[in-house]
């Protein structure tokens, strides 16, 4: 017992998932079938904790994103330096999205993944519509705030945060007191989530269990190739394109970045949801890579948002795998085009679990392929979902600790420190043993 509470988060998260998917695993295989086992195992007990825990997270989003960027912005209290900081985080999440596309498509032309025998006319996948490019510019700006934080329109939500933060920075003493009470309010919300870190092992185990109780795994005899390259292109950008940008924008040591990172990186595969990891990517950044607040606070619920790396890659392989499979030739015109639509159609794409798949039928209607083809790739989709927030997540920090750098808003110290931050240490000193601090 001793021995598995000096066990750090990170170990035992991956205890958590393993447990999860070996037990999942044993229950599928030794009943197979089994009504009890569905009815009370898979769509019982695991469905009702980690809907829990996934609840437990999405809870912090609307408030920690409202109060950190409201206590950031009044913190920049100069307008040139607002507009170059989300100059910068805009510029540099496009660049990252633009790669990873080009990546993606250049990897399935050359390893071309689509088998045409796949095509078959039983194909069916119903499909949301995908809002337009005005419509999404149009919805930027909030109606009704109150409407769009009930909601959890992030892009509404950041838009009125940053205003409202500005205006706050711009009314003298009485914005100061403003300013106090929501940065008192913002290490509320932090303890908050430092608390709900504690349950994520028991959380993952849930959801890993249940996934592996559930994933039709028969479908990965059809479109394996197209699986694995995915993958491999996700780990190019994940292990390869940002460790190189950070190193080439900001000299930090990429190893020690991917080491704090596994947190993040854990949380983020277990949920597939970017808004329900912000709480953790937040955290991690201040505490463990020594990024200011006002910095932190800006750029993550903006990547949170904007930055779908993750899920433009895999639109950019599941492009070029649908036409492959109907026998449809793609010009270079063509793939110039769904680099472009993905990139763009990353604004404003919710980030929760499943919206890649909404948002890879705007993309394949822009060059004429059926969006039948959808049908393919959707029952392995969800693993890859997993996969490609893991992403999208190392993206946002990224983008965070290069824009912090050049900002003079990072403390070297920190990020040096491989034992800086951790939760785990912070919870118990804190919360379980509180007089070992006084």
């Amino acid at each position: 017992m001793i021995k598995i509470n000096k066990l750090g988060l990170t170990s035992k998260i991956l205890i958590g998932m393993g447990a999860g998917v070996i037990i999942g695993l044993l229950l599928r295989n030794i009943f197979p079938g089994s009504e009890w086992v569905q009815d009370y195992i898979t769509e019982g007990f695991l469905h009702v904790v980690g809907t829990i825990f996934i609840a437990s997270l999405k809870m912090l989003v609307v408030p920690l994103v409202f109060i950190s960027l409201v206590c950031g912005t009044c913190s920049l209290s100069d307008p040139s330096k607002l507009g170059r900081l989300g100059g910068k985080t805009i510029a540099f999440y496009l660049f990252t999205t633009a790669i990873a596309l080009t990546l993606a498509i250049a990897a399935a032309i050359l390893i071309h993944p689509g088998n045409a025998s796949l095509a078959s006319s039983q194909m069916e996948y119903v499909v949301k519509e995908a809002p337009s490019l005005a419509e999404v510019i149009i919805n930027i700006v909030p109606t009704n705030p109150m409407q769009a934080l009930s909601e959890g329109n992030m892009l509404q939500i950041i838009i009125f945060a940053v205003i409202f933060g500005f205006a706050i920075s711009h009314i003298g003493e009485r914005g100061v007191r403003v300013a106090a009470l929501f940065n008192d309010l913002n290490d509320v919300i932090m303890r908050v989530v430092t608390l709900i870190m504690q349950l994520a092992p028991y959380g993952v185990f849930a959801l890993m269990a249940k996934l592996s109780l559930t994933l039709g795994l028969e479908t990965f005899g059809s479109v394996l190739k197209y699986f694995f390259l995915v993958v491999l292109v996700l780990l190019l950008q994940a292990l390869i394109v940002y460790p190189s940008l950070l190193k080439l924008f900001s000299g930090l040591n990429p190893l020690m970045f991917l080491r704090k990172m596994r947190d993040v990186q854990l949380f983020a595969f277990s949920t597939a949801s970017s808004n329900a990891t912000l709480p953790v990517t937040i955290e991690t950044s201040e505490h463990r890579m020594g990024v200011d607040n006002k910095i932190a606070s800006f750029t993550l619920p903006l990547g949170a948002t904007l930055n779908m790396d993750g899920t433009a890659i895999m639109q950019g392989v599941a492009t070029v795998f649908i036409a492959q499979v109907f026998g449809i030739e793609l010009s270079l015109l063509d793939y110039a085009t769904v680099v472009v639509t993905a990139t763009l159609a990353s604004i404003g794409t919710a980030g929760v679990p499943g919206v890649g798949l909404i948002m890879l039928a705007m993309v394949l209607n822009q060059v004429g392929l059926p969006v039948e083809g959808i049908a393919l790739i959707i029952g392995v989709d969800r693993l890859l979902d997993m996969l490609r927030t893991a992403v999208n997540v190392t993206g946002d920090t990224v983008a965070t600790l290069i824009i912090a750098k050049s900002e003079g808003e990072f403390n070297q110290a920190i990020f040096d420190d491989s034992q800086a931050g951790k939760a785990a240490k912070s919870f118990e000193e804190q919360v379980m043993h509180p007089k070992k601090t006084n």
